[in-house]
């Protein structure tokens, strides 16, 4: 009941909310390229294929926050080699 009252309260919130489950895959994706991993191999990794779908993974790509750690170069090279 606590949810009805805060979705009648802002029922616009979904809008404006954040991912959990895509903030965990791009911590996973951060902390694995920390590691020495390929980003391509990275994202063929069973614990991404099974919590994203091809369009959460390429708004996964758009992130800022894992633009700026993997850089644009290996974020480029990767979209290219997936269209």
């Amino acid at each position: 009941m606590a949810r009805l009252g805060a979705f009648l309260r802002n029922p616009f919130s979904f809008l404006f909310a954040g991912s959990s489950h895509e903030d965990r895959v791009a911590a996973y994706v951060i902390r694995e390229h920390e590691r020495g991993r390929s980003l391509a191999e990275i994202l063929d990794d069973p614990y991404v294929r099974n919590r994203c779908t091809p369009h959460e993974v390429e708004r996964l790509l758009d992130r800022p926050e894992l633009i700026r750690a993997l850089g644009d170069d290996v974020v480029s090279g990767v979209r290219a080699g997936r269209a």
